[in-house]
C-alpha cells in the first residue's frame, strides 16, 4: 500500500494483498451518506466545515479513478432537485427528512429513520448489486449506513471525523459535553463497520482505545488538500492588495467554525496579553476572524465580539463571514500566520490549506495537528490553551518577520506531500480490501 495508508495489525498477520490473489476489485460504485451536513454547503457556515471539504474532494478524486460516487445527505431547504451533479461520476442525492430549517444537529437522530427510508427508496429503483460499497461519515451517517450495507449486502466504511469521547475529555470551559446517546451510537458503529478510516495514527489508537476498534479493522489516510487551489500563487503582498490588508502589517488569521470547540477566544485572549506587553504593536497588528458561529456557539453568536469589546482589542480583530475556498485561499496568502488553539480536531484540514498557501501555522498540540504541522520548521505547537504561550509565539513573528517567509516557505513543501489523489488511492486500497474480507465472510452470514 501507499506510504499514506497505514494498516494497523496484529503482529503475525500476513499482509491482505498476499492472502488472496486475483481478488482485488476495486468498487465500481460508493454510496457516501453525509446526513447532518451537505457537501453542496459553504464551509465555515452553520455545521459545514472540514469534513464537507472533505467529501467533496475525496469524491472527485475517486471519480477520476473511476469509482462513482453518489452522496446521500439530508436536504435543508425546499425545492431542492433529488438530485445534483456534482462532478462527472458524482451525484449528490437530497433525502427529505424532517423540517427543512431550523433542526440542530442535536435534533437528527430523530430523522435517521426517515433518511434511511429515503436512502432505500433511492436504491430500490436500481438493479440488485447497484452499489458496491458503502462509505459513511461521522456517527450519524453510521447508523445509516450499517442498515444500508446490512440490507444490500455490502461493506461498510466508516470515517468516525470526530469522537464523542475524544472530545469530551478535551471540553472547552463552558462548552456541551456530547451525549451519552452519541457514544453508544459510536461503539455501534466500530463494531458493525468492516473497516474504519483514520485521519492518523493517533486517531485510530483512539479508536482502539476508547472503542475497542479491532486494529485490523482500522486504516489510516491522511486527508489531502486541493494543491490547485490553495497554492502560494502571487504570494503575500498582492493576496494583501486584494483584500485591502495593510503590507507591513502582522495578521494572525483565525478562520474556521466560531465555536467554544475551535477556540478563537484563546487568540483574543492572547492578543490582549500581546499588546500588554507590547503596546507598540498596536499600529502594525490586523487580526482577522473568518467564520460563523456553529454547533454550541450559536447559543451566543455574539460572544466573540463582546469579548473582544471586553479585552480591549476590538480596534485591532475584524470579523468577517465565512468566504468561498477561492477567497479563503487569498486569506491564507495574506496572513503572516494562521491560528488554531482548538481543543480537539481530528486533523485539522485548514492547517494544510494555509501552509500549502505558503503561511505558518500556530496550532494547539491536539489530535491530528501535530502531523499537519511541523513544529518549529513550518509553525510552532503549543501544549495546552494558555493565552500567554500563544502571545510569545505571535511575538516571535512580530521581532523576527522573516520567519513568516522561511517558515512559509518549508510549509508549502510539507503541504505538497497532502495532495487529495494521494488520499483518494489509499481510500480505494480500503475499499478493496474491505470488499475482499466481506466476500470471505459473506457466507457465514447467511448460514
Amino acid at each position: 500500500m501507499s506510504q499514506y495508508v497505514t494498516r494497523f495489525r496484529r503482529s503475525g498477520a500476513a499482509p491482505a494483498r498476499l492472502r488472496f490473489p486475483g481478488a482485488h476489485r476495486r468498487p465500481r460504485r460508493v454510496a457516501m451518506l453525509s446526513v447532518h451536513t451537505s457537501p453542496l454547503h459553504q464551509p465555515g457556515t452553520g455545521d459545514a466545515g472540514g469534513m464537507n471539504v472533505y467529501i467533496v474532494e475525496l469524491a472527485k478524486r475517486l471519480a477520476a479513478i473511476n469509482i462513482e460516487v453518489e452522496i446521500f445527505t439530508r436536504a435543508t431547504t425546499g425545492g431542492l432537485p433529488p438530485e445534483v451533479e456534482l462532478a462527472p461520476g458524482v451525484l449528490v442525492r437530497h433525502v427529505d427528512a424532517g423540517p427543512y430549517e431550523g433542526l440542530a444537529k442535536e435534533e437528527l437522530p430523530a430523522q435517521l429513520c426517515a433518511f434511511t427510508h429515503g436512502v432505500m427508496q433511492a436504491w430500490a429503483g436500481h438493479r440488485p448489486g447497484y452499489y458496491d460499497l458503502v462509505h459513511s461519515h461521522y456517527w450519524l451517517s453510521g447508523h445509516v449506513g450499517w442498515l444500508a450495507a446490512e440490507r444490500w449486502g455490502v461493506p461498510l466504511v466508516h470515517a468516525m471525523h470526530t469522537m464523542a469521547k475524544v472530545k469530551n475529555a478535551a471540553l472547552a470551559e463552558g462548552d456541551t459535553p456530547e451525549p451519552a446517546a452519541r457514544v453508544i451510537g459510536e461503539t455501534q458503529i466500530v463494531r458493525a463497520a468492516d473497516r474504519l478510516v483514520a485521519n492518523t495514527s493517533e486517531e485510530a489508537d483512539e479508536l482502539v482505545r476508547h472503542y475497542e476498534a479491532d486494529p485490523g479493522k482500522v486504516a489510516v489516510v491522511h486527508p489531502g488538500v486541493n494543491l490547485d487551489r490553495f497554492k502560494v500563487g502571487d504570494g503575500r503582498a498582492a493576496a494583501r492588495a486584494r483584500l485591502g490588508l495593510p503590507q507591513d502589517a502582522l495578521i494572525p488569521l483565525f478562520a474556521g467554525r466560531i465555536q467554544p470547540l475551535k477556540a478563537p477566544d484563546i487568540l483574543l485572549k492572547a492578543v490582549a496579553v500581546l499588546l500588554d506587553e507590547r503596546p507598540e504593536l498596536r499600529s502594525r497588528l490586523l487580526v482577522p476572524v473568518v467564520g460563523g458561529p456553529s454547533g454550541s456557539g450559536l447559543a451566543k453568536p455574539a460572544a466573540l465580539q463582546k469579548l473582544a469589546a471586553r479585552l480591549g482589542v476590538a480596534d485591532v480583530v475584524r470579523f468577517q463571514p465565512p468566504v468561498g475556498q477561492e477567497q479563503l485561499a487569498d486569506w491564507f496568502r495574506a496572513a503572516s500566520v494562521l491560528v488554531m488553539p482548538s481543543y480537539s480536531e481530528s486533523f485539522g484540514l485548514v492547517a494544510i490549506e494555509a501552509q500549502a498557501a505558503g503561511t505558518p501555522v500556530l496550532a494547539a498540540s491536539v489530535g491530528g495537528l501535530p502531523v499537519a504541522v511541523r513544529d518549529e520548521t513550518t509553525g510552532f505547537l503549543v501544549d495546552g490553551h494558555e493565552p500567554a504561550r500563544y502571545a510569545r509565539v505571535l511575538r516571535e513573528f512580530a521581532d523576527h518577520p522573516h520567519l513568516v517567509d522561511t517558515m512559509g516557505a518549508a510549509a508549502a513543501r510539507h503541504a505538497r506531500s497532502f495532495g487529495w489523489d494521494t488520499s483518494a488511492s489509499a481510500t480505494a486500497d480500503v475499499y478493496t480490501a474491505a470488499m475482499q474480507e466481506h466476500r470471505r465472510h459473506v457466507p457465514s452470514h447467511h448460514g
